[in-house]
This record gives structure tokens, sequence and C-alpha cells, in this order.
């Protein structure tokens, strides 16, 4: 029986010919827009009756494969009896250092010559390559005439070279679809509560719908959600991708993959880890001159490929390397070409709703098979906003303006932009407004021109300061593009500078857009509480699906206590022995290790100290340091062991990397105490959110302060019950949580409580 495999153009002749290095120097990032408006220029100069941007399709068989070839040439061109197929290619590189045009450019032309010339039965068809320098906006043409029989023979070569590689992921398709037929859930039973979001999960892939889960810690809920999306997988939806904000939970997501495939699941995934983690060499510089696996990446990059995809099934960040350093690729960039080939990605949630980061190649018809896991979804509200926010500093246009001030173009772009700063200073009215500014907005977009060309220029070196300038730029001019009503044109001023803002109130809409496209998206966290507001934050909408869990541990696991002292600001120096002295209370009469969260590192120092100084713990203490990296991270966890002499008290912040997505169980942690209620910083950015949703006719102190504060305090307490066998001590200091809101707003598991007095 044939097996069927459709497959781009472009992607089909890039795999084959593609060759040289990664330099990522520079490339414009506008590139593709520029690319684009290059092309269109050339089109509107086509004759009556040429054709532009056209579809074309086709099948061949090779080997008793079925090759269903598709792609959309840029244009026709009919003459004198003649068909003309134009494959137009923007370019940085001087026309006069292009001789003959490149071979994988010539075989996209010539695949698109074969299918027409196939669907209207040609003889004889031409092909004309034809390249547009960037710089000068010139062209220069290359012409070739081709018989049927010859481009049958060069598309047939194609296949030739291609096919090893599609019996690869063929039979790799074949072996998943038939696991996925057979599998079973990994444990003997399910949890309580489990086997219904399972269900959830399950019922939403199918129906390629969205779900919002609220799933609280102890359901198992990454296990639950991937197992019904696989379990789920078809032709409409054959792929995957987990997103999370955290390292730590990415690892929790290749342990549910390994358990899976103990239960026969033949499936590929791939983990992608961030360019300057990754990183061979000392320094992230892409350049075949520094970097051995940028120099000639794309000559070896298919044998790697080949390599790993028929060898390993879950690609995690040791393996990558391994096979990256055999074949001498890099491994980033190997992971992104990895990417589109599995059938499971695990990433940051920058490569889906970053619009500088996400997976560029990724196409509508791709992300229509694949389905969104979108875990810690609680994360992806703070993070949303500041992907989707941007700002610019007068300071340091004038510090680059100083550093290239004989560069002439450069510099007038630079004053250009300079004098829309000033222009902004002197203007009366708000600094908060609801309109973009379009006249700065131009002098930027002005600079960003200038700031490409110059970059484009040969052998000269430009600073990282002017190369951050570049690409902070280009982030403001996107943004820009995204700006609505949820978002304000914020105007910052000290007495030195002056920053201007595109700031995101409320990222819900642009996160659904992101996810639109997708065949399905599921939204889920331990603590999307209080719902509605998680459910909005996110872009949540009538036709989507809600899922409301129940913790699946006992009341009697935790032990909860509300000591309502005041932790407000103005109180801190005041409260802050009756607060060390409860803490005492809580650890000598509790004996065990202890996670103590606090709102700031300020506060958490001086609690720290005066603890310490009057030695009222007979424990080990141990402090989040700020910027902690992976290894400091690991070394102060692993200090929460079950058999130590002396206990352990660790001091964290709320909302840091202790508060979430940490796994110690058992007697590796006895209790937890909370002190605030997390409550974000006042600033103006919160205070716009605030006026934005009172606006609304929602209460915008709610929504600026209390429930992304509470979150962090939900997260906190979260650490401490992770499984049946666990027990634990809870306790809360803030008289805040007496009061009515916050008892309404406490997690039910923690009801329960005993007030200390």
């Amino acid at each position: 029986m044939k097996k069927t495999i459709k497959i781009s153009i472009r992607e089909l002749v890039e795999f084959v010919y593609k060759e040289g290095s990664i330099d990522l120097r520079f490339q414009a990032r506008s590139s593709m827009t520029t690319g684009t408006r290059l092309h269109q220029k050339l089109q509107k100069e086509y004759k009556e009756g040429d054709e532009k941007e056209v579809f074309l399709k086709g099948e061949l068989t090779y080997e008793d494969i079925l090759y269903q070839l598709e792609g959309r040439c840029d244009g026709i061109h009919y003459e004198e009896g003649k068909v003309i197929i134009e494959e137009i290619k923007s370019t940085a590189k001087r026309l006069d250092l292009i001789e003959e045009g490149s071979r994988v450019h010539w075989a996209q032309g010539e695949c698109y010559a074969y299918l027409l010339a196939k669907e209207k039965q040609l003889s004889q068809i031409d092909v004309q390559l034809t390249y547009i320098e960037v710089e000068s906006e010139q062209t220069k043409s290359f012409h070739q005439t081709y018989s049927f029989e010859e481009l049958e023979q060069i598309v047939t070569a194609i296949l030739v070279a291609y096919t090893p590689f599609a019996i690869l992921l063929l039979n790799n398709e074949v072996n998943k679809m038939e696991s996925i037929e057979d599998l079973t859930f990994p444990f003997p039973t399910y949890r309580k509560g489990q086997k219904k979001l399972a269900g959830a999960v399950y019922k939403t892939v199918s129906e390629s719908k969205s779900l919002y889960a609220n799933a609280p810690t102890g359901t198992g809920k990454t296990i639950s959600t991937l197992f019904p999306t696989i379990k789920a997988m078809g032709k409409e939806n054959s792929k995957w991708i987990y997103v999370t904000a955290k390292t730590i939970t990415r690892t929790v997501a290749e342990e549910a993959l390994h358990l899976l495939e103990g239960e026969g699941l033949s499936h590929r995934t791939v983990t992608i880890t961030a360019r300057d983690k990754i990183c061979f060499k000392e320094e992230t510089i892409c350049q075949k001159e520094y970097c051995e696996f940028a120099n000639g990446y794309y000559d070896r990059i298919n044998g790697a490929l080949i390599d790993i995809l028929t060898n390993e099934t879950i690609l995690t960040r040791p393996i990558i390397e391994t096979y990256a350093r055999d074949h001498k690729v890099c491994p980033f960039e190997f992971s992104i070409d990895l990417s589109y080939l599995v059938d499971g990605v695990i990433c940051d949630y920058n490569y889906i709703f970053d619009p500088k980061v996400s997976f560029k190649r990724m196409s509508d018809e791709g992300k229509k098979k694949t389905t969104l896991l979108v875990d810690e979804a609680h994360n992806l509200v703070g993070r949303g906003r500041e992907m989707y926010t941007a700002s610019l500093k007068k300071s340091d246009f004038s510090q680059i303006k100083k550093l290239y001030s004989a560069h002439e173009a450069l510099r007038r772009s630079l004053t250009a932009v300079n004098k829309q700063f000033l222009r902004i200073k002197k203007e009366d009215g708000s600094d908060i407004r609801s309109e973009l500014d379009a006249e700065f907005i131009e002098s930027v977009m002005g600079f960003i021109e200038i700031a490409e060309k110059s970059l484009g220029e040969a052998g000269k070196e430009w600073s990282e300061d002017f190369m951050q300038l570049y690409f902070d730029s280009l982030s403001f001019v996107r943004i820009s593009n995204l700006f609505s009503k949820e978002h304000r044109f914020v105007i910052g001023r000290s007495s030195n500078d002056l920053e201007v803002k595109l700031y995101c109130i409320d990222p819900s809409k642009l996160i659904k857009q992101v996810a639109k496209p997708y065949h399905s998206s599921i939204f889920f966290s331990a603590t999307l509480h209080p719902f509605s507001y998680y459910f909005q934050q996110l872009g949540g909408g009538e036709e989507d699906y809600r899922f409301l869990m129940p913790s699946p541990f006992q009341h009697e696991q935790w032990q909860v206590g509300i000591h309502p002292i005041s932790t407000r600001f103005s109180d801190r120096e005041r409260t802050l022995p009756s607060i060390t002295h409860s803490i005492a209370e809580t650890f000598n009469q509790y004996t065990g290790n202890y996670l103590i969260f606090f709102s700031s590192y300020a506060y958490m120092e001086e609690a720290y100290e005066r603890l310490n100084k009057e030695s009222m713990l007979k424990a080990d203490t141990i402090i989040q340091e700020p910027n902690m990296n992976e290894g400091e991270r690991e070394a102060f966890l692993q200090q929460f062991q079950s058999e130590r002499e002396q206990p352990v008290i660790g001091f964290a912040v709320l909302g840091g990397i202790f508060s979430e997505g940490i796994d110690l169980k058992g007697d590796r942690l006895k209790g937890v105490i909370v002190v605030g209620v997390g409550l974000p910083q006042p600033s103006e950015e919160q205070e716009i959110i605030k006026d934005h949703f009172n606006t609304l006719g929602m209460n915008g102190y709610d929504y600026a302060y209390v429930y992304p504060g509470l979150n962090k305090v939900f997260q906190a307490g979260g650490r401490l019950i992770r499984s049946e066998e666990d027990i634990g001590v809870l306790k809360l200091i803030d008289d805040r949580y007496l009061t009515p809101k916050y008892r309404s707003l406490l997690l039910d598991e923690w009801s329960n409580y005993r007030v200390i007095t």
C-alpha cells in the first residue's frame, strides 16, 4: 500500500540543497516584511495577463511513496507562446557578487515549473530567477529553458535524495499511531478527580476546542493532560506543544513521557533550551569565524537529524548536546529544526506567545494540527503583559549618537528620534495616553531603516549597545502594530531621562489571538484562582470549556493557622518582633524543615537577621539570594533532606524561584509560613491596571493588587502537601486574611483554619 507525504516545495528543496553556515552577525529582523515589499514592487510591474502568487500542487510517486507537492510561486509570465515561472529572492548581497544563482533557489523554480507543466501539459517551460538587492532595489535575472522530461528528472532526483528521510518519518508515524492505540494510563489507578480531568482534555482535543482547568497540586496534572492529548492524536491533530515558564516543570513533562514510553508509546519529542544556556562556546556569537558549530551547519544538519530521529525518542537537553557534538552542529538551531519534525515540543511560553521569539516557520496549516498545552497558566498573565509591552529611553539614543557621530546617516536618524523625545517632553497633557504617537513611531522606524543599512555595511564592527537599541526599537514598532484599547502610551520622566513605553494592561485578547489558529488549547494550573479573573485574563470566552477540580488531599493533612498581625509597610518596624516570635513559636511547636516566604528581599533580610541575632531557632538557616543560578538553586533545595541532624529553615521571596514548581515530598518539608498577602508594590503600572478595570465596572484594585498577590500566596502554600501521605503546618501571618474578602478567596483546603491570638 502506498504511503503519502504532503510537503511544501520550499521545505523539500531546502532539505536537499541548503548549505553553508549559520551567521547571525546581522539579519535584518524586518527582512521578511522588506522581502514582501520588494516582491510586491516587482509584481506590480507585471503586464496584463501575467499571474502572481499562484498556488500550485501535484503528485509524484517514488519508491511506493506518493509525494503530494505544493507551494506558491511568485509569478507566471506569458510571452510569445512561452510560459515563464519566476522565482524572486531579495538579497543583502551586492548583485555583481551573484554569478549564477543559488542551487536551492533554482530547484524551487524548477519544482514549480514541473507542477505547472504537468498541470497544463506543457512540453517546454522557462524558469526565471530574479534577485532584488535590498539596498539599491536593483534587480538581476537568470533564465533557463527546460523540457518537461528534464524537469521530471530534476524533481525525481530531489525525491531520491529526500526519500531516506521520508521513509524514517513515515515509519515513525506508523509506529506512533499503532502504539497510541494500545496506550494505557501509566498508573494502576487514577487519583481523585484525575480521570475527569483526563476526560475533559480528551473531549476538548477531540472537538478542537479550548479548555481552562484549575487542577490543584497533587492531581498529577502533567500526566492528566499529556496522556489524553496523545491518545486523541490523529491526522487532524498530529502534534502537541507543551509550554511552561519554569525549567523544573519541563523536567516533570519529560518524566511523564518516560512513563508513557514505559507503557509502549513510540513517539518523538524535543525540549528546547534557550540559546545562551545550551551554547557550547564561552560567548554566544553565531558566526562561522568564531564558532565551529555554526560553520558549515547546513552541510551537516541532515545527517544529524536522521541520526537522532532514528535512535532517540525523548530528546532532552543532554541528548541534544551529545548528538550536536557528534555531528558538530549548533545545539540550539538543531533543537529548533527538530521541533518542526517531532510529535511533541516542550518549551518556554515565549516560543508561542512572544512576537519577538515565536516559531517563525510554523505555518497556519501546521498550527491547525497542533494542540497547545499551557502549564502553570497563571504565569502567562504577567508574562503576557511583559511580552506585549515595549519601551525606549532617550538616553540610549543620545549615547549611540555620541558613539557614531561621524556616521552621517545614522546621526541624522538618531537626531530625528531625539527631537521627538524633546517634543513629547515639552507637550502639555497626560503622561498616560490611550492613543499612539504616530510621529514618534515614524521616527523610530526611520532609525531602524538606517540602522539596518549601516549593519549591512561590510567590514564594520558595531557595539553591543547599538545592537541592543536596534532590537529594542524593532520590538517597540512590533508592539505598536498590536496597540489597542488594552494598551497605554506612557511617558516616564526623571531628572535626567525620558522613557516612552507601550504598556499592555490586559493581555487577554492577544493571548486568545495567538492560540486561535491552533487545533486546540488547554490552559491549566494548580492556582487559576479566583477562576473568573484568570479565565478573563487568559482570553476565555463563552464557547470555551471550564474545569474546576477539588483538591485530592484531605483537609486533615493541613494544619492551617492565621495570625492576624499587620504586615503593612507603615507597621513593619513595629510588628517585626511579633512576627519573628510567631515564626519561632510555630517552628518550636512543630519542628522540621520550613520555608518562610516574604513579600520583598528587604523585609525577608530584616526578619532573617533578627531571628539569627536572637538565636530563636535551633535550626540551620539559609536565604534566597537575588539572581541565583541553577547550581545555587539546586544547592538551596538540596538542604531540605528528611534525615538532617538539625532542621533547615529557608527564607524565600513570594513569587520567586522557590515559591512554585518545587517538590519537597514527605519529611523534606514540615511547614510553610507566609508573611503578608503578597500585594505587588504600588506603581504607576499597577495603578493603570486598576483604573482600566474600574472603568470597565470591575474591581480594579482586586485585578491590580489582590488577585496577583494571593496567587503568590497560593503557590507558596502549595509547596507543602505534595502527596496523599504528606501532612504539614501552614501559617498565614497578616490581619487581612480575616477580612470578608480574603476569607472568601482562601482555597477550600485551607478553610479549616484556626485563628492564633
